[in-house]
């Protein structure tokens, strides 16, 4: 009765809601709700997927593209769909802790992606959140600045001014910076992680006669739309250097070329399987704790460890996924010893560090 509720309501759903539904035979269906088309967003979705598909588990995803209103109906439509599960992954902190609440209201597990601590902090239960350190981020950028560029003014094109991501990694570098009084910043700017946005915003900066040598551009496709127009006005790297985050496809080979100086690796894919693990252990029961926090770990790139995917992890699924997993978060795949033990058998120089 109930697959046969979900499809009619899918069927209607379908008209109003961005949706898609990857297939399963375990019987349990969760839903997942991503605040947009960003690559970053979908990624996390194939990486929840990932694992879904692994255990035979149907996933319906839902796009809120921006809208808050819309980031409600996707809330209350999986809600009433009677998921087994929810991923939560929200373009702003009121729209994951209201997740939560109707969650906890229906008897509905969820696990939030990327809402950095914010539920918690509300004192609102679920299973999990999965976050970066975004602030550490931060901090890793004003310590790289002061220690290769130091007296060098920067900038900052940040996300979005809403998102929680930018801010706590503004607010880590801008906060280290002032600490250590090498970096004076000149200012934070609104890209809305659109390309052209950034390269709008560079331009005028570059045509203020404003001086900095130093940009930090928070992803890695905004990135490489800037880098391509400071070399056609000839100022990449002198004087304006170029830092950005992610260890995305779009960025490492920047790295490689010496065109991007610095990143740090951080795979939405990974975390979305992460998400995926952290739900799934409680709803098969394996796991009752309650409240949670997955950091997924700081890991800054070089010349010395690009290459390497344990380093920079991939940003869509792999089986290396499994390897980082199993080396961070060992206890997320303890539901399945015989799985664990394969992955234990494959990587056999990476050992278990304890993880959340």
């Amino acid at each position: 009765m109930k697959k046969v509720l979900l499809t009619v309501l899918l069927l209607s759903a379908a008209v109003m809601l961005s949706v898609s539904v990857t297939g399963a035979q375990s019987g349990l269906v969760y839903g997942y709700i991503s605040p947009g088309p960003d690559t970053w967003y979908q990624r996390t979705v194939d990486g929840f997927s990932f694992g879904a598909e692994r255990d035979g588990v149907e996933v319906v995803v839902l796009n809120s593209e921006y809208s808050v209103e819309k980031e409600l109906e996707n809330i209350d439509a999986l809600i009433n769909l009677g998921v087994d599960g929810i991923g939560m992954f929200s373009f702003n902190e009121s729209g994951a802790r209201i997740a939560a609440e109707r969650a906890n209201e229906a008897g509905i597990p969820l696990v939030t992606v990327d809402a950095v601590g914010s539920v918690l902090a509300a004192g609102v239960p679920l299973v999990a959140e999965i976050d970066f350190d975004w602030y550490s981020m931060g901090v890793s950028y004003a310590d790289w600045m002061a220690e290769n560029y130091p007296g060098e003014r920067f900038v900052i094109l940040t996300g979005n001014f809403e998102g929680i991501p930018s801010q706590r990694i503004n607010a880590g570098m801008t906060e280290r910076a002032a600490e250590l009084g090498v970096n004076e910043l000149v200012g934070i700017y609104d890209t809305d992680y659109n390309p052209a946005t950034a390269v709008n915003v560079a331009q005028d900066l570059v045509q203020s006669g404003e001086e900095f040598g130093i940009m930090f551009v928070m992803d890695e496709d905004m990135a490489a739309a800037v880098i391509r127009m400071l070399e056609n006005e000839g100022l990449l790297n002198d004087p304006i250097k170029v830092i950005a985050q992610n260890g995305s496809p779009a960025g490492i080979p920047l790295l490689q070329e010496g065109k991007l100086l610095y990143t740090i690796s951080s795979s939405p894919g990974w975390e979305g399987l992460v998400a995926y693990l952290a739900l799934h252990n409680n709803v098969i029961g394996h796991s009752d704790e309650m409240n949670q926090h997955f950091i997924l770990p700081v890991i800054p790139v070089n010349e010395d460890n690009v290459d390497d995917p344990h380093i920079v992890v991939p940003w869509s699924p792999v089986p290396v996924y499994w390897e980082v997993t199993y080396q961070y978060f060992p206890q997320l795949l303890e539901y399945d010893p015989e799985f664990m033990a394969e992955i234990a058998a494959i990587t056999p120089t990476l050992e278990p560090s304890s993880g959340s």
